[in-house]
């Protein structure tokens, strides 16, 4: 299993779908992208702004549940990924056991965000989907004058004749 992070809650265009992105907190740093409904891509964004709404949304309320049955959630792992469907188990650790009990991946990380639990995906699902995002290489601005420097240097005029 490959501990990740939460990058981001964002709407993909041109069909405005919430998509979630996870990226490998070390290593190759490959990402992953959920698409998610609205519903929950709202209680991921409230939680992590931290927006306190006047009752309690379903993903605070299982949280409510959670504590009051004095249950831990330990984990979340994203398990699989079939036919561009994504799978996830909640890994809930009572007095007594763990219990794994199957969940939407958008479902799950809403809960992660909301106890603070750390989020897994199986290594299987990382190469599989996991991509690493290419960045456009930053050059700084003393590189691009040296750059033009050594491109004066090596012209004549001679170069621009026809």
């Amino acid at each position: 299993m490959i501990e990740l992070e939460l990058v981001a809650v964002r709407v993909e265009l041109p069909s405005n779908t919430p998509v979630v992105v996870l990226r490998e907190r070390s290593g190759r740093r490959r990402q992953l992208s959920i698409f998610i409904g609205n519903p929950e891509a709202t209680a991921i964004a409230f939680a992590l702004e931290g927006v306190d709404t006047p009752r309690p949304l379903t993903h605070d309320l299982f949280c409510d549940v959670l504590d009051e049955l004095e249950v831990n959630l330990e984990r979340v792992v994203i398990t699989e990924l079939r036919d561009t469907t994504y799978y996830a188990t909640l890994q809930l650790r009572t007095a007594e056991s763990t219990v794994g009990v199957s969940a939407r991946p958008s479902d799950a990380v809403a809960l992660a965000v909301r106890t603070g639990c750390p989020i897994f995906a199986e290594d299987d699902v990382l190469d599989e989907a996991g991509f690493v995002e290419e960045t456009v290489e930053e050059i700084s601005a003393d590189d691009v004058v040296e750059e033009f420097r050594h491109f004066i240097d090596s012209i004549s005029p001679d170069d621009f004749a026809s």
